[in-house]
């Protein structure tokens, strides 16, 4: 079986994979092909990849010759409709956003795999993304804040009197979020963390931050560890709680999502208005909407002396660590594709290959895109 690497394009600064886990694949009997180029953004040169035992190829060539291909973001429609039905495709699909490429996918019969769907299970740990790429948003997202804010993170105590912590409030405590806690905590941080989870109250108090409840949310077992849609009722609470917490903040941290919805709305701009000038917020929920009324993704505005970061994608400025990372996480779910010979085995009576197929023999194979396409 021939794999190919691709090089990424855009302001992406990560790679599939660096020479470390090539050198994996090689080992395993299967062949590499990388694009020309594909690890400059890494500092990582062709002929490293050489060395790992990889092919340096063109684009043309590697869409061309290879069995499977590999990448971060998504292929071009173009691409896409040139290799038809006869490769395998293995990347991070945005399947919940991007539906006009998961239609393409069918419509083309491709066979592909979106590394967002990988099961939330023990086993499949090695292999997810997410949080691989969450914990990295979660740690930049705080030295972002202490970069920004007027103030120090830490107590101080000296001559010229003490300097009080900083206040932090975290909304949401998945990966991300208690990535954050721990940061900020390091850091000397005051640390409050909102989860309409009940499940992750030990979690947020082992790790230094003081848990804010609101009762009466709605917990779903089968939601793979992700918040769920409340009620209107709840939604009143929560807005009222977070706001008398966030108005006495001096860093908001935003990290609450609802995989294929709007991420929910929990700082309103009266909020904002509220909070002393100079504070921060980090939504890292930008890319779905946000969590913050005001922010726009991508950018950084101040509204009123409150600076709104609105930041998805903190892992592509981390692109060393970040493509180790995800590098390894992709490897994984491979060895479940290669059999002993390097040929390609896709066995779908395994939970893994399943929950993470998206689109085979020109139907969609995850339920949940599926109703999504339905609607």
């Amino acid at each position: 079986m021939i794999i190919g690497i691709l090089k990424e394009t855009g302001s992406e600064k990560r790679v599939t994979m660096l020479p470390d886990m090539v050198k994996i694949l090689t080992g395993l009997k299967v062949q590499l092909l990388v694009e020309k180029g594909a690890g400059d953004s890494v500092f990582v040169s062709d002929n490293e990849y050489v060395e790992a035992g990889a092919e340096i190829s063109d684009r043309q060539s590697l869409l061309q010759k290879s069995d499977l291909i590999v990448f971060i973001n998504q292929l071009s429609s173009n691409e896409i409709q040139q290799i038809g039905a006869t490769k395998v495709l293995v990347g991070a699909m945005n399947p919940y956003v991007n539906l006009d490429g998961v239609k393409q996918l069918m419509a083309q019969k491709v066979t592909s795999f979106s590394l967002e769907l990988v099961p939330r299970t023990s086993r499949a740990q090695s292999m997810d993304i997410l949080s691989s790429m969450a914990t990295i948003t979660g740690y930049r997202a705080v030295l972002d804040a202490a970069f920004h804010l007027p103030r120090f993170f830490p107590m101080f105590m000296s001559a010229a009197g003490t300097i009080k912590p900083a206040k932090v409030l975290i909304l949401g405590a998945g990966v991300a979020g208690l990535q954050a806690i721990a940061i900020s905590r390091k850091l000397g941080a005051v640390v409050e963390v909102f989860d309409v989870r009940s499940a992750v109250k030990e979690e947020v108090k082992s790790l230094g931050g003081k848990f804010i409840e609101v009762e009466g949310a709605i917990e779903d077992a089968n939601a793979g560890g992700y918040a769920v849609e409340q009620t209107e009722e709840f939604k009143q609470k929560q807005t009222q709680l977070i706001q008398d917490h966030a108005v006495k903040a001096d860093v908001v941290i935003c990290t609450a999502q609802i995989p294929g919805r709007r991420a929910p709305l929990l700082v309103k701009k009266s909020t904002v208005e509220q909070m002393r000038k100079g504070s921060i917020i980090i939504d890292l929920a930008a890319s779905s909407g946000g969590n913050c009324e005001l922010t726009k993704d991508d950018q950084t505005i101040v509204h009123e002396g409150v600076k709104i970061i609105g930041n998805s994608y903190y892992p592509t400025d981390m692109q060393i660590d970040a493509s180790a990372m995800f590098g390894r996480n992709v490897v994984n779910l491979l060895k479940l594709f290669i059999t002993e010979d390097g040929n390609l085995d896709l066995n779908f009576e395994d939970d893994i290959i399943k929950g993470t197929c998206l689109t085979k023999d020109g139907e969609i194979v995850n339920e949940r895109v599926k109703s999504m396409i339905d609607k």
